[in-house]
Parts: structure tokens; sequence; C-alpha cells
């Protein structure tokens, strides 16, 4: 307890991060069709006709993709999180300063300028997750949403070396 007029001293607390709720929602329906699609599956391949064991057994592969695919985004998303985490502490967060239309898209020329600067620098530095990191964001703000996910995952990767 603090003495009589002091201020009390601030609790750190971690938020949830941005987004986890709303992935949450979305992973909870995926689940719930997950499941409707093997029990579907379960019961095709009970009634024992070799055409439906084999449609049954090709839909209950679908449950096992899905939830492998769901595992690898999540892993993907925690690494980022901590890379993100990593940046912000040493001061190197991308910072979205680009200049946009009274739309609120940013301006193309202004995008491309600071995608060559990251692309030179994941070109001198191809090892660091740190360049690609940021060329991801630069993608981004191109626009290139694939490439930015193929730029994070690469990034990522070195990371956890």
């Amino acid at each position: 307890m603090s003495p009589a007029g002091a201020p009390e001293p601030a609790v750190a607390r971690r938020r949830w991060p941005r987004g986890l709720a709303g992935a949450l929602a979305v992973t909870a329906l995926l689940a719930l069709y997950v499941w409707k699609i093997a029990g579907r599956g379960g019961a095709m391949v009970r009634t024992g006709e070799p055409a439906l064991v084999g449609i049954g057994s090709g839909v209950l592969i679908i449950p096992l993709i899905v939830l492998g695919l769901i595992v690898r985004e999540y892993r993907l998303a925690a690494r980022v999180q901590r890379m993100a985490d990593t940046l912000a502490a040493a001061g190197e967060l991308p910072v979205d300063d680009l200049p946009r239309s009274p739309g609120g898209r940013i301006d193309r020329a202004a995008a491309d300028v600071v995608f060559d600067e990251r692309r030179a620098a994941v070109e001198q530095a191809p090892d660091d997750w740190k360049a690609w990191y940021h060329l991801a964001f630069a993608y981004d703000a191109s626009g290139d949403r694939r490439r930015a996910r193929e730029a994070l995952r690469k990034a990522s990767g070195l990371f956890a070396r």
C-alpha cells in the first residue's frame, strides 16, 4: 500500500493482441464445420458400402488438413508477434508514415520507394530476419499481400534459428 496521497504504482498488464478475438471466433466456427464434416465422413464409413467407405475416408482427410493449416497459422502468428515485440523493444518496428489519399489509400509511388529500400536491404543481408520482416510490410503497403505473407514466413523461419 502506498503512503497517503501517493499515486498507486502502475501495474503492467499484458493486453491481448489486436485481432485475437476475431481469429478465435473464426477458428471456433471452423472447428464446428470440421466437426460436422468429420461426422458425415464417419457416417459414410460406418455404412460398410465400399463406395461410401472410400468417399467417407476421403472426407475424413479434410479435417486433418484443416487442423494442420490452423496450427500452422497460429504458430506463424505467435512467432510474428514475438518478432514484433523484439523489434519494438529495439525501437526498430516498421512505422506506417506513408502519405495517403483522402480516401486512405497509400500513395503507390511512396510505397514503391520504401519497397525498393527494403528489397535492397534483403539483397545485402539475405539471412537477416529483420530485413525480411520490413520487406513484408513494404510488400503489404504496395498491395501485394501474397508476397508479404511469403516474406513474413521467410522472416519467421530465420527468426526461429
